[in-house]
């Protein structure tokens, strides 16, 4: 089981640089590269809320799952 994400993707098609996002969030630049390179553990409801209304995006337009 793999739980990809794809930030980098929502944030190419928004044509948005990942510190505008940081800042329109709220949150670190080094907080988002983690989210964005797949090597975060965990993300808040809240952050996940402020990242898909920055982007305008759905949760799975952001996070997949593919199995094994």
């Amino acid at each position: 089981m793999a739980i990809i994400i794809e930030l980098d993707v929502m944030l190419a098609r928004r044509k948005m640089k990942l510190q505008d996002l940081a800042e329109q969030v709220g949150i670190t630049i080094q907080n988002l590269s983690i989210l964005k390179t797949g090597k975060a553990k965990a993300i808040r409801f809240e952050t996940l809320n402020a990242i898909c209304k920055a982007l305008e995006c759905e949760a799975g337009d952001i996070i997949k799952y593919i199995s094994d």
